[in-house]
């Protein structure tokens, strides 16, 4: 199976490349963020839980988030692996994703990071949240979801690259253009 991350700041994009990605190499397409908008909308006993949680820009706790991901991934069949989009997003979220993936038989191949920078990334948002009327789109709150990217989720780069799986793109230009350079570089690993 071929389980790819992608990696990124919060607007970098990994949500539509990521549904490209799936679509292309017939991979299942898992997004722990629309996981938990759709609870969020149902009202579910998960969706009240973490509401606050997510429109304060803090990250839900791994334990649930484990619980959440290998749920998600059983419901998937005839799959030739996983798009992670929005997962891990610490090094310890990473090797609990090791551990869930070795009880499975498999392993991560490949964690691809988008290149964006903060003021790009504060415009997308921005724009998103008054087409979309997302709450977790303020710029206060954008400004803390990069905080915590920087802080939390950088040191992934350290350890998926001591792993040799981390390479990155450019993740601004032409949703066209980055996702044929995402290709290029998932194509090798295929």
């Amino acid at each position: 199976m071929f389980n790819f991350i992608l990696f990124g700041p919060p607007g970098s994009g990994k949500g539509t490349q990521s549904i490209k990605i799936a679509e292309k190499y017939n991979l299942a397409h898992i997004s722990t963020g629309d996981i938990f908008r759709k609870n969020i909308r149902e009202k579910t006993e998960l969706g009240i839980k973490v509401q606050s949680i997510i429109e304060k820009g803090e990250l839900v706790p791994d334990e649930l988030l484990i619980d959440i991901l290998d749920d998600a991934m059983n419901k998937y069949k005839n799959v030739k692996g996983f798009v992670f989009d929005g997962f891990p997003r610490t090094t310890q979220q990473a090797k609990d994703l090791d551990a869930l993936l070795n009880k499975k038989a498999d392993k991560v191949s490949l964690v691809l990071a988008l290149e964006v920078n903060d003021d790009e990334i504060i415009g997308r948002l921005l724009k998103r949240a008054e087409l979309e009327g997302r709450k977790d789109d303020t710029k206060d709150v954008i400004e803390n979801r990069i905080n915590i990217y920087n802080n939390q989720t950088q040191p992934l780069i350290d350890f998926y690259k001591d792993k040799n799986k981390f390479a990155s793109v450019n993740g601004i230009g032409s949703i066209d253009d980055i996702f044929n350079s995402i290709c290029d570089a998932i194509d090798p690993f295929i």
